[in-house]
């Protein structure tokens, strides 16, 4: 190895250790990739998640700024070198990457590079990543120096155990999808069993009532106030069973599109000013959307039910390759340290917990008489 025994071995360590602690696919991504361009000294990196039509689930890159990133534009089509390396499966070690007969060329936006090296990550015998670096940072007085066979070995040293990490993340994220399943199938069950005796002793209560009205009509008001009652808590249970199911909107129209639209309810059935605003923001993965969402609506069920609000502004924003969604309400606020301190969390805990099962973070700025402002960002796919 170029760097030396123990410099390389130590290196290859620290690569490997920190790959092993992410259990989030995007995660293991972004640190492959980070670890690679480390170890090997290059000045680009990326890594390449194929999907099933030709193009790519995720891509991550690290050496490019996200100015650089935006500019490029569309993720790019399994083609050229990028092709070779994942229908083939072999190492691709090239001293001019633009003067190979596949290079097919690259935007305007993106940056020149010339030595190459890449090669595919592989579980068993199904190809499930590419992974490749540019530019090695080194003298390059006649005709650069590129990559080397050590390089090469050690990049395939990573490789393997990047396909251990990525697997893993994916069996985690697979069991957590299951783990959802299983719990929205018991909610379903709740919610049928729970409904379904309200809704009896409502029927039951307005029978009472119907029939009491000619005879003993102040009897008869109290079995409709029972009626309301029971109607009421129907409503409450549906609601706290509904809100943790994902809604069919958010898969049929989409994120933006059901904040809207849910946002737009919730202004005309309260007295506070609710507005929602959607900026750039496109489409992100499953799981991430659906956490957005909760969130969205745990922090607006807090402004409208305990803060007092006049105004609740509602925004998500694009950011890189993610999001971020504020909620800001000019309430009576609170000091969140108290609020810990006595057990009442408002459902702070249940939001950490949502953001951070999707990568992503959480944090609530508040105090007494200023309102809140809940911001959630997540990293994107």
């Amino acid at each position: 190895m170029s760097q030396g025994p123990r410099s390389g071995l130590a290196a290859v360590s620290s690569a490997l250790l920190a790959m092993s602690r992410h259990l989030e696919v995007r995660d293991v991504l972004k640190t492959i990739v980070a670890s690679a361009r480390e170890l090997l000294d290059a000045q680009y990196a990326a890594l390449g998640v194929p999907d099933d039509h030709g193009g790519f689930a995720q891509f991550v890159v690290d050496g490019v700024s996200d100015e650089q990133w935006k500019a490029i534009g569309p993720l790019p089509r399994q083609h050229g070198i990028l092709a070779a390396m994942l229908k083939d499966a072999k190492v691709e070690r090239l001293a001019d990457v633009r003067k190979d007969p596949r290079f097919e060329g690259w935007p305007s936006a993106h940056p020149d590079m010339s030595d190459f090296l890449g090669l595919p990550i592989r579980d068993g015998d199904e190809v499930i990543g590419a992974l490749f670096l540019a530019n090695k940072n080194c003298p390059k007085e006649h005709g650069g120096c590129g990559f080397t066979a050590d390089d090469e070995e050690l990049l395939a040293i990573l490789a393997q155990h990047a396909a251990i990490a990525l697997t893993n993340a994916r069996l985690y994220e697979r069991s957590r999808e299951l783990t959802i399943a299983e719990e929205r199938s018991r909610l379903a069950h709740e919610l049928h069993d729970a409904v379904s005796q309200k809704l009896f002793s409502l029927r039951l209560t307005a029978q009472a009532a119907t029939a009491l009205v000619d005879r003993d009509p102040a009897r008869a008001k109290g079995e409709l106030h029972q009626v309301a009652a029971l109607a009421a808590e129907a409503a409450d249970e549906l609601r706290a069973a509904v809100v943790e199911l994902r809604p069919a909107a958010l898969d049929e129209d989409g994120l933006v599109a059901t904040l809207r639209t849910q946002i737009q309810v919730l202004d005309r059935a309260h007295s506070a000013r609710v507005t929602f605003a959607g900026r750039g923001v496109k489409a992100l993965p499953a799981a991430q959307e659906e956490a957005l969402l909760r969130v969205a609506q745990e922090a607006l069920h807090n402004a409208l039910r305990h803060s007092g609000a006049e105004h609740v502004d509602v925004t998500l924003d694009r950011r890189g390759a993610g999001a971020v969604l504020r909620v800001t309400d000019d309430g009576r606020g609170f000091d969140p340290r108290t609020v810990r301190r006595a057990g009442r969390h408002l459902g702070l805990v249940s939001m950490r917990d949502r953001a951070s099962g999707v990568g992503g973070t959480l944090t609530v700025e508040s105090e007494p008489d200023k309102g809140t402002t809940i911001e959630m960002e997540v990293p994107g796919g």
